[in-house]
């Protein structure tokens, strides 16, 4: 019994550096293929113009990789068990070890071991690398995304009661604000404006947004104009509503993978309070497709095993080709499920997982054909 057990031992290990060594390969070429056409001209270019200084153009390199290693991760595992199972087979070593009584769910456990190390791998690049490369780059490339901001105050009848125009924003600079204030009378069924308040910059602090110097515009029930005066230090909104606007307006210039899994998931709380249900719907899917994704690494470990296990006169090449047209259905998919969970043609929960149900039916598939 215990040699049995030293001898299993001895498999695993085998059996883990083959699958490591070939994950590893896969994902290296996976990166500079990614990378190499568009990304590396592109930084080449503009160092040879002057624009990038070499130690610039190498970080610039450097902070592109985690956005593509989250998807490098799930395929170089894939291929590097289907390369590692279909070498094994062509060895014939699978066969040996069945032999010996070794069942093929035993034979593929040091992978499963492997892919959950690697699944971990790709939530955390999700979640921690890719939005601190992402903030990065953008300061290195003097990249701070401005942003024309229309929030609207409604009441219990949903009637504006106010609504803040804000023409730019940049990080804690809000510029040329805009407050049209309701009256709250109705005249042919459009609301009435009590007064326009402008000012060139606003000021968000403790809780307040406050207008250091505006113009006030009084108008009558007729719409016209029949004062107009300077005030200062006017507080437009305060309170949780105002911290509310500002995180909305904040979150409004960034985009979903600038957001660790605690910020979007507050952002998301906040999108469902302000009923903004569209993008609601589509940051939830993308918050899902982050654990979902990251548990693909798993089945598509599972999936590299049973596509790379191959009778002896079996055609090998179907494997690998079966490999690449899963990975490219799968990434070009993406982008149309996140369009359907942000028109709400689908729910979001349904969006995010039918992909890795998809990878489990062709799980169970694979398995019948191969008869295992």
């Amino acid at each position: 019994m215990n040699l049995k057990s030293f001898k299993l031992k001895i498999l695993d290990r085998y059996i883990l550096s083959q699958v490591i060594m070939a994950t590893v390969a896969c994902i290296l070429l996976f990166i500079v293929i990614w990378i190499a056409p568009e990304t590396l001209l592109k930084v080449i270019k503009r160092t040879l113009a002057g624009s990038y200084t070499v130690q610039v153009a190498i970080q610039i390199l450097l902070l592109e990789v985690p956005k593509i290693l989250n998807k490098a991760l799930p395929v170089g595992l894939l291929l590097g068990a289907l390369f590692t199972f279909d070498k094994l087979s062509k060895d014939s070593e699978i066969t040996v070890m069945r032999s010996f009584g070794i069942s093929f769910s035993r034979i593929v456990a040091p992978v499963i071991v492997f892919s959950l190390f690697i699944t971990a791998a790709c939530f955390v690049v999700y979640d921690k690398l890719i939005p601190l490369s992402v903030k990065r780059y953008n300061v290195i490339q003097h990249e701070n995304p401005s942003s024309h901001f229309v929030y609207t105050f409604k009441d219990d009848n949903g009637s504006p009661l106010k609504i803040m125009i804000v023409s730019n924003f940049d990080n804690d600079t809000i510029e040329k604000l805009v407050v049209l204030n309701f009256s709250g009378e109705q005249y042919s069924d459009a609301n009435i404006l009590s007064n326009i308040l402008i000012a060139e910059n606003a000021v968000y602090k403790d809780k307040i947004w406050i207008l250091p110097v505006a113009k006030r515009y009084e108008l009558n029930k007729d719409g016209i104009f029949n004062l107009i005066k300077s005030v200062d230090n006017v507080e437009v909104v305060k309170g949780q509503k105002a911290q509310d606007v500002y995180t909305l307006m904040t979150y409004s210039v960034k985009r979903e993978r600038e957001l660790n899994n605690k910020e979007l998931y507050s952002y998301l709380k906040l999108l469902k309070k302000e009923h903004l249900m569209d993008e609601y719907s589509y940051m939830l899917n993308k918050y899902l497709q982050r654990y979902f994704h990251s548990l693909i690494c798993i089945m598509f470990a599972v999936l590299g095993c049973l596509l790379g296990f191959s009778q002896p006169r079996e055609q090998r090449l179907i494997g690998f080709t079966v490999a690449i047209a899963i990975v490219f259905s799968y990434y070009i998919t993406l982008p149309f499920f996140d369009l359907l969970a942000e028109k709400r043609v689908m729910p979001p929960y349904l969006t995010a997982s039918i992909q890795p149900l998809a990878i489990l039916a062709a799980m169970y598939i694979v398995k019948k054909i191969k008869d295992l």
